[in-house]
Parts: structure tokens; C-alpha cells; sequence
């Protein structure tokens, strides 16, 4: 994996995290906004908008990069319209750059050839 791939998944999976906070506080003010006058939907929604894009433009230069195939790169996307999927988006990415890491050691030793 060169520097550029992992520099793009490090983006995405930073943002991930984040994305889906902004996605609960969002729900949750959207609750209260309904149940009491306390109206802080405006706010959320342009954060959690502004997190949302990242994403997205984070995801597909991480799909370009990392050159996925339809299947995984369709569950990143799918992940971040999940009020969750942003933990699990970061967990899989966090394990994908640690196999990547350990991948690139045993190439460097000449214990595998991949």
C-alpha cells in the first residue's frame, strides 16, 4: 500500500467516528425538538452536513485509491447513512490499516512474498 492509499483510508476513517456522533446528537436533538422547546436542529444539521460531505469525498477518494471492489466500497457508503455505521466504518478501517502495517513488515523481513 503506498503512502497516498493509506493517507486517504487514515482521512476516511478519521472522519468516520465523528460523522456518526454527529448523526446520534442530530436524532437526539431532533427528539428534543419535538418534545420540549429546546431547538438545536440547525446547528447539529449543518455539523453533522459538513462531517456528511467529508465522508463522502473521504470515501471516494478511498475507494479510487485503495481500488475496492463494488461490494466493500458500497459498504462504507452504506455504513454512513446508518446512525452506527460510522463505529463500524472506523473499526473495519482501523483492522484493514493494521493488516496492511503487518503485511508491509513481513514483505520487508522476506517472510511472505505478497
Amino acid at each position: 500500500m503506498d503512502i497516498k492509499t493509506a493517507t486517504a483510508l487514515r482521512r476516511l476513517r478519521l472522519v468516520s467516528a465523528p460523522e456518526a456522533v454527529s448523526f446520534l446528537i442530530l436524532l437526539v436533538c431532533s427528539v428534543l425538538k419535538r418534545t420540549t422547546d429546546f431547538n438545536a436542529v440547525p446547528v447539529m444539521g449543518a455539523v453533522h452536513g459538513v462531517l456528511f460531505i467529508l465522508y463522502v469525498i473521504f470515501w471516494a477518494d478511498a475507494w479510487n485509491r485503495a481500488k475496492w471492489p463494488l461490494k466493500t466500497g458500497l459498504l462504507y457508503f452504506v455504513l454512513s447513512v446508518l446512525p452506527t455505521g460510522g463505529f463500524f466504518a472506523e473499526r473495519k478501517l482501523r483492522r484493514e490499516a493494521e493488516d496492511a502495517v503487518i503485511a508491509a513488515r513481513a514483505r520487508k523481513e522476506g517472510v511472505v512474498n505478497a
